[in-house]
């Protein structure tokens, strides 16, 4: 299955963004792509390209994060042999590469103010021209950019060249994240939970449980798509059970033997310690005039829950824990009592 056949949602506000990049595809235009981790950048990147004239060429990608700074003028544009240390033999940048073809960067805003004003010559002119060498050479490259930041503000911080952003932007498709598109959590868990159980060799999918579905659908997923597919696949390969999967660890790394880290397993303990000031808890609520046996215990349990927050210091998985509750089961408890924003 290629990736560009798994851009998947339904919802109004990622099919918007999918229409505007759709569109300007045919436009031999820079687009760039703006949203939060794991939101689908790099899949509407290549969107972009194959749906675009120019999709029997290259689509060469770069990360512009995940090269130290001296080397990421050298990959763009290329060197001649022996322009720098470690430069034994020529080699061509990814300009040259992405000739005739689209260039995706991404992690834009991390390039450096000198990376920035050569490529705003190539962007601008169509040249590029080797470190080392003093011979420009032409290019066809359409450039399709992304960045998790909000540019216009590095521009006022002076961390980022107005006149780049103004040529890169001639389009910009914003993504929302997972949160803003609640709709489409079931149908990606569906997806992804079909395709993972495919490949663990199961015969049949058995779908979600009720808690599992509960789970995905409340969780607020700041690692967006990119997470949401971690904890689903996870989910059904240690399901053993018979019948729909109804089990969700949110979180791979909560475990009671969890290693302290090497400050806190180094530093001598205090002789003496004042008691950190706890925050008062919220009074129970009046039972707006019953007395009967429901409207106690949930006072009593709003009550308990206050009070157990504000001694952890509004932190749910220590509140969790200390209740002998699942992070899960907490926060449904929470909700139910409308406290989820309680501490904020």
């Amino acid at each position: 299955m290629e990736r560009a056949t798994q851009v998947i949602g339904q919802s109004g506000a990622f099919l918007d963004a999918l229409e505007r990049a759709s569109r300007a595809a045919a436009l031999d235009r820079p687009v760039l792509v703006i949203g939060e981790r794991g939101t689908g950048k790099e899949l509407v990147a290549e969107r972009l390209h194959r749906l675009s004239p120019r999709w029997d060429q290259p689509l060469i990608v770069m990360n512009c994060a995940a090269l130290p700074e001296t080397l990421i003028e050298a990959e763009l544009f290329g060197h001649e042999s022996g322009a720098f240390t470690g430069a034994t033999k020529a080699r061509a940048g990814r300009f040259e590469e992405a000739h005739r073809g689209t260039l995706f960067l991404d992690e834009l805003g991390t390039l450096s103010m000198a990376a920035q004003e050569r490529l705003l010559r190539a962007v601008e002119y169509g040249e590029v021209t080797r470190i080392g060498s003093s011979r420009p050479l032409n290019v066809d490259v359409r450039i399709v950019a992304a960045t998790n930041e909000h540019l216009p503000d590095k521009v006022d911080k002076g961390t980022f060249r107005a006149d780049l952003l103004d040529r890169l932007s001639f389009e910009v498709v914003t993504l929302p994240p997972l949160r803003a598109r609640r709709g489409d959590i079931e149908v990606l868990a569906e997806f992804f939970g079909r395709r993972m159980a495919s490949e663990i060799g199961l015969a049949d999918w058995p779908g979600w449980g009720p808690n599992a579905l509960d789970a995905l659908l409340t969780y607020d997923w700041p690692g967006n798509v990119r997470e949401l597919r971690n904890v689903v696949e996870r989910a059904v390969y240690r399901w053993e059970r018979e019948g729909p999967v109804d089990s969700i660890e949110i979180d791979p790394f909560k475990s009671p033997f969890r290693p302290r880290t090497a400050v806190a397993a180094q530093a001598p303990a205090p002789v003496e310690a004042a008691p950190a000031p706890v925050a008062e808890a919220e009074p129970v609520a009046a039972f707006d005039g019953g007395t009967d046996f429901k409207s106690r215990v949930n006072a009593f349990e709003r009550q308990v829950l206050s009070r157990a927050l504000a001694e952890h210091r509004f932190n749910q998985r220590s509140t969790a824990e200390a209740l002998g509750l699942t992070y899960d089961q907490l926060r449904h408890a929470l909700k139910r009592h409308e406290l989820l924003g309680a501490g904020g």
